[in-house]
């Protein structure tokens, strides 16, 4: 642009082109119309001279597009230098991007032009006044065929940024959908549990693999009734010893008491092999057949810690984008004295790494006797210490929040959960059994039977 003076004139809207334009969807409602038709054009449009002499929009596509339906002949307009094509699009974004009539899409489709221009993210963000995160998932979610669907369906940044991250998973994407249209403010939860079950699943995958190139036989965890296949273990030899590792022909695999995956060495057809049961009768039936109750009851504990072990993911990252704001969350000061003083252990027992990375602090160094990332980080910086210290408190009740203890609810996690709730996380479904772990049992008429008798 050589910044000349801009040019007033009284144009013809329908000699107007309406070029690139970062909202697809002009939104003109019937009022608008009307008032256009009515009183004219009041604010001047903003028009440029392409090289071929037609004028086109630079600013003002609804006033124009409204002018040309009304059958106005003439509209009031600025006419200036020709702008570089990104410039365009930052100032019509910055313009728009507030409105209501701007979809998710159009903001979309405007940062996808912008970086076609080599416009980086963090620039676009700078010039927007939108965060790096939410650029970089429009421009994820434009790069995919689901991404730009589900934007064109009226999807938000977010709910396309993780369809199309599931995109080659028909099931998954199915079960997302769902969750947006009936509990939107699940879905991160929701997404969180299919990524951490597949994860799970590959590196099922992987170990077992790894034991079958080793010639390993693995099979399932046996039952309570099965006569085929028994932990060595609960076996010993025809001459009454213990059956050892060595007799074993086979291995179930379990999850040890970190998660990882071990192997259970088994005698598959222990029976026709000579084994007996270790401690008599069968050594499939010492405990004794599960009952349905007790199936859907370990079915619920499995469900409802692998649920409470995703949403710990996305409570830490919700955390970490809370604190990586410019200002504090309102009532930190209250939030975090309370918790040293009536919580103490959030102070003794807080890990430096989970507390370091809620910060976005440089995490240097490996896991030893008396590291902590967070102790490093404000010895650096003497800046933001509110925020190294609700890192802190948060950190220590993470510490005390195992994945079951939704089975055993204290008022530390109900304080630690319904503060986050009060700034705005919402929680999932298994922490949300913590929070209402304190209110009463709603009243049945049983109960009312109960006190009237009682009475």
């Amino acid at each position: 642009m050589n910044n000349a003076a801009p040019v007033f004139e009284m144009v013809d809207p329908a000699t107007v082109r309406v070029g690139i334009n970062v909202r697809k969807d002009a939104a003109l409602t019937p009022d608008f119309v009307a008032n256009i038709k009515q009183h004219g054009v009041l604010e001047a449009v903003t028009l440029y001279r392409t090289p071929d002499g037609t004028l086109e929009v630079y600013k003002g596509q609804r006033r124009t597009l409204a002018a040309v339906e009304a059958g106005l002949t003439t509209m009031p307009a600025m006419i200036v230098d020709t702008p570089e094509d990104a410039e365009r699009i930052v100032l019509q974004l910055v313009e728009n991007i507030h409105r209501a009539e701007m979809t998710a899409a159009d903001e979309a489709d405007a940062y996808h032009q912008l970086s076609l221009f080599g416009v980086s993210a963090a620039a676009i963000a700078k010039k927007t006044g939108r965060t790096k995160t939410t650029v970089e998932g429009a421009l994820k979610a434009k790069a995919s065929e689901a991404g730009t669907a589900a934007l064109g369906k009226g999807y938000t940044i977010e709910e396309a940024l993780i369809l199309a991250e599931f995109e080659s998973d028909e099931e998954a994407t199915l079960e997302l959908e769902s969750v947006i249209a009936d509990e939107p403010d699940q879905l991160f939860h929701v997404a969180q549990r299919i990524r951490d079950n597949r994860t799970a699943a590959a590196a099922l995958a992987a170990f077992t693999a790894e034991l079958e190139a080793a010639g390993t036989a693995v099979v399932a965890a046996p039952g309570y009734y099965d006569d085929e296949t028994a932990r060595v273990s609960s076996l010993k030899r025809a001459g009454g010893e213990p059956a050892t590792e060595d007799d074993g022909n086979a291995v179930y695999i379990a999850l040890g008491n970190s998660g990882e995956h071990i192997t259970v060495p088994v005698i598959v057809g222990w029976k026709e092999l000579g084994f007996k049961p270790r401690y008599g009768g069968s050594p499939s039936e010492s405990k004794g057949p599960m009952t349905e109750e007790q199936k859907a009851e370990r079915k619920t504990l499995i469900a409802n810690n692998k649920a409470a072990e995703s949403a710990t993911t996305v409570r830490r990252d919700w955390v970490k984008t809370l604190l990586a704001k410019k200002q504090a969350p309102k009532g930190w000061q209250y939030f975090t004295v309370h918790a040293i003083t009536h919580h103490a252990e959030t102070a003794r027992s807080y890990d430096g790494e989970v507390a370091a990375d809620m910060v976005s602090a440089k995490i240097d160094g490996e896991k030893a006797w008396a590291w902590n990332p967070l102790r490093d980080h404000v010895a650096k910086t003497t800046t933001r210490p509110e925020f190294s210290l609700i890192a802190l408190v948060c950190a220590g009740y993470e510490s005390t929040m195992a994945k079951d203890a939704w089975r055993t609810p204290s008022q530390t996690h109900r304080d630690y959960l319904n503060q986050l709730v009060t700034w705005g996380y919402v929680p999932s479904e298994v922490e949300q059994i913590i929070i209402d772990s304190d209110k009463p049992a709603p009243e049945t008429d049983e109960t009312k039977d109960t006190e009237e008798t009682a009475a």
